[in-house]
């Protein structure tokens, strides 16, 4: 047996998640914002400004990376397992967010009428100023970091002849470059992005706090989620049973052998982390061994159901508490878009919705306006049930790529 000096030696001290730090954060900014003086609220709000230009100035470099590194790595298989791959996680993301357009559209006026608008004031209106500002031009703006990822990626894929290296043996000098540089931007996000959100939330909410908007927005918003949590369950139940259909499998006992994966995603945050539980999972469903070893690391970083529908229920939320257009032809551009986007995603807690704030004019929004602010705090806040509906979704995706593979694709490969 060990000793109590060694017992207290294996013992790591408590360090709270994200998810309490940012709650910890919003109630800290919420009672500055209503009794602290305006120059401590003033120094908050510098901060997080200054905070917000820095975010902005790596968005473009995150999505650089990690897109280029993800795309560069898709050379497992067999060309057309990996095109059904991509194109099935693209579907189902883009019909879960669509989904969640149409639900929030016509449920959320029942709670949004014209009164409860009508009280929200615009936040930018009467919110407090920084003592100065710092700006920090992006080196390239999204849309170029995502054609130049795309660029890259398939390249470098082709390059390494789909074998993890070149046909000259070694991994390539540009494959190493971005992997490198990705570690590079993982540690940025790691080590200062994640660490100093807390403190960016905070001052957001203080400001909104002082402006008057906060109370009133939460108390749309609280509803808001709870509509997302039940699209999430609904959108497994339905993709579940679709996926056991075409696998000819139980689909209640494909749900009942998905609940470990599912309550990891929401403990761990991370699609990353709970792929080896995920591959449990899809062994438990009869996803064989080849199948599963591919699609679950692959569709954790495309497959993205979750993250759309609850970026999709905000978004339209946002749009119909300003009153602003919100028409299907702009949400499915900007889902569209968003699909693409957040290959990026998993890189980071909050990825998604960090993917999504250069795409938000697309909708009206300002990308580093107060609305977006409150957009990307919210969204963090619950993360990790979108974060367990992608997961989930990813098994359910195997058992009908298992299927397909098998049926057809295996006796073309013969």
């Amino acid at each position: 047996m060990k000793s109590n000096s060694a017992q207290k030696q294996d013992k790591k001290p408590f360090k709270p998640g994200l998810i309490p730090k940012l709650l910890t954060a919003i109630a800290i900014g919420i009672l500055l914002g209503s009794l602290a003086p305006e120059a401590v609220n003033r120094v908050l709000v510098t901060l997080s400004t200054l905070f917000g230009s820095f975010l902005m100035f790596i968005i473009p470099m995150m999505i650089l990376a990690f897109v280029t590194t993800g795309i560069a790595d898709l050379n497992q298989g067999a060309g057309k397992l990996l095109g059904m791959t991509v194109g099935l996680s693209y579907l189902s993301t883009l019909i879960a967010g669509s989904a969640a357009y149409i639900v929030a559209s016509n449920l959320f006026p029942y709670f949004m009428n014209s009164v409860v608008t009508g009280s929200i004031p615009v936040p930018e209106e009467g919110m407090l100023s920084p003592y100065f500002i710092i700006e920090i031009k992006p080196l390239l703006d999204v849309t170029s970091a995502i054609i130049l990822a795309f660029i890259l990626g398939l390249c470098i894929s082709v390059m390494r002849n789909g074998k993890g290296q070149n046909k000259d043996g070694n991994c390539g000098v540009l494959h190493s470059f971005f992997n490198e540089f990705a570690q590079v931007i993982f540690l940025v996000l790691h080590k200062v992005i994640i660490p100093l959100l807390p403190l960016y939330i905070c001052g957001t909410f203080a400001n909104l706090t002082s402006s008057g908007a906060a109370f009133i927005i939460l108390g749309v918003l609280w509803k808001v989620f709870l509509t997302v949590i039940v699209l999430h369950v609904i959108y497994l139940f339905i993709l579940f049973f679709i996926s056991a259909a075409i696998g000819k499998k139980n689909p209640f006992t494909m749900l009942k052998n998905q609940i470990p994966a599912y309550i990891s995603a929401i403990g761990t945050q991370s699609s990353a982390a709970t792929i080896p539980i995920n591959l449990s999972c899809a062994e438990k469903n009869g996803v064989s061994k080849e199948i599963r070893n591919f699609t679950i690391p692959l569709c954790s970083n495309i497959h993205l159901p979750g993250s759309m529908i609850t970026i999709t229920c905000c978004v339209t939320a946002v749009l119909l508490m300003y009153e602003m257009p919100h028409s299907l032809n702009i949400i499915v551009s900007f889902i569209m878009t968003l699909g693409f986007a957040m290959v990026a995603a998993p890189g980071a807690p909050g990825g998604a919705i960090m993917s999504a704030l250069p795409f938000l004019p697309m909708v009206g929004i300002a990308s580093d306006g107060a609305v977006a602010s409150l957009l990307m705090a919210l969204y963090i806040t619950q993360d990790s049930f979108g974060t367990a509906c992608n997961v989930s979704g990813d098994n359910a995706m195997s058992v009908i790529v298992d299927k397909v593979y098998r049926k057809y694709l295996k006796k073309d490969a013969a």
